[in-house]
């Protein structure tokens, strides 16, 4: 199947007289004839359900999906893009371990990362996603578990040079984990890559409404844990805290890192989505290879229009000629990028505030890439905990304006901005 078939019909096969569309499994428990069945199931020698905390039939039909768009072997949902980030690098690291991530991260994450999981005995160095190939390799230690960025960052829109980070992580053992939010499997499959582990805000265009918070782990398959055996002990030895299992053994390379996913941290932190959620966000699945063709073309033509206007003071957008990263873009998402553009206006950081009031179309919102057009200033609200060193080194200046341009008519997308522009920029 190519993508827009799997959007639709991937995950889920109905049988006959079945539901067509994915059922919306609304029970916390289910129900079975003897305890030795169930017995089955807390051992993981068969595959079945007993408590929606750890798995769920919605959840697992939507996952499956993802999986397919993603080509991985194994998803897991997550009550939202933060705990899938939490859980993709807790899954195989903890105290005393050490994670290489590029320093254009979404500050959620940066401060999951350097202030929560810090906390936890978890270290991170940040490195810029172009850093030379010398501060690139000092940044690994022995105790390094995992190297960690974004296809095209939030909100600096820097783009991932995903092959090389990839070549990075495996010359050292280690796998690459990339959040692959903005682009989708639709404009990018990072595993092509090399990327190892895949991660989604499913909150984002994937629901596509601004409906479901959630978030995503795909796995690839592909990094072989047992290779590096003595670098992933969660994985590779005995889980005492689960009948004794050892992942990669009972559940080979394509099936150990989720299924550990799944056995420890849902278990243990339950941070499951709803099911209702999960069918909200098959909906948006099904019109994603839709989507995103459209909210990319209508940010190219935002983006050339900003570029030749000159109240604006400088453009971020990686399908703009003369952007940095427009070279990478082609070579990794030839055919488009995300719906998302960044940019300053003549006036700094009061004109910003000043343009965004005026906006009729676009609404100021704590949110990005759904259907309507949002814009925000992330120095005033996401990155608000940041210091300005640490927004100068995710690429975010006090002038930075994010907007997401939904799938609208460009028309009145453009004529609002020309709007706010001569109210606000004199």
């Amino acid at each position: 199947m190519k993508q827009g078939t799997k959007c639709i019909q991937a995950g889920y096969t109905p049988n006959n007289g079945e539901p067509r569309q994915i059922p919306i499994i609304q029970s916390t428990t289910f129900k079975y004839d003897t305890s030795e069945e169930m017995g089955k199931l807390f051992d993981l020698e068969a595959s079945g359900y007993f408590y929606t905390r750890l798995q769920n039939p919605t959840n697992d039909f939507v996952a499956a999906k993802i999986a397919a768009l993603e080509g991985g072997t194994a998803a897991l949902l997550t009550s939202s893009g933060q705990a899938a980030s939490f859980f993709s690098i807790f899954n195989i690291c903890s105290a005393g371990d050490h994670v290489v991530c590029s320093s254009e991260i979404y500050g959620g994450t940066y401060n999951l990362f350097n202030v929560t999981m810090k906390r936890m005995g978890i270290e991170f160095t940040f490195i810029p996603c172009d850093a030379s190939h010398d501060v690139m390799e000092a940044a690994f230690r022995p105790n390094t578990k995992a190297v960690f960025g974004e296809t095209v960052a939030n909100p600096s829109l820097s783009v991932l040079d995903i092959e090389r980070f990839a070549n990075a992580a495996h010359r050292h053992g280690v796998p690459l984990i990339v959040d692959n939010t903005f682009p989708t499997p639709i404009n990018c499959r990072p595993f092509e890559w090399g990327a190892d582990i895949v991660i989604h805000s499913t909150t984002k265009y994937m629901d596509g409404h601004a409906t479901s918070v959630g978030g995503v782990i795909v796995d690839s398959g592909n990094f072989d844990w047992e290779a590096n055996r003595e670098r992933f002990p969660g994985l590779t030895t005995p889980d005492e805290s689960y009948h004794g299992i050892t992942y990669t053994k009972q559940f080979g390379q394509g099936g150990a890192y989720i299924t550990k996913a799944v056995a420890q941290l849902m278990r243990d932190f339950g941070s499951i989505p709803s099911p209702h959620n999960s069918f909200l966000l098959n909906l948006g699945l099904e019109t994603l290879h839709l989507r995103m063709p459209r909210h990319c073309a209508n940010a190219q033509k935002v983006a050339e229009y900003l570029d030749a206007c000159k109240k604006v003071a400088w453009v971020n957008y990686c399908g703009l000629p003369n952007n940095r990263y427009y070279d990478l873009a082609k070579k990794y998402m030839p055919n488009g990028s995300c719906g998302v553009v960044s940019f300053g206006l003549v006036g700094g950081r009061a004109a910003a505030e000043a343009f965004m009031k005026e906006l009729k179309v676009a609404s100021i919102a704590t949110h990005v890439a759904d259907a309507h057009s949002c814009i925000l200033h992330p120095a005033n609200a996401t990155h608000r905990q940041l210091s300005d060193e640490e927004l100068k080194a995710a690429g975010i200046g006090p002038d930075l304006i994010r907007l997401s341009v939904g799938i609208e008519d460009i028309d009145d997308i453009l004529a609002d901005i020309e709007n706010a522009l001569n109210i606000a920029v004199k």
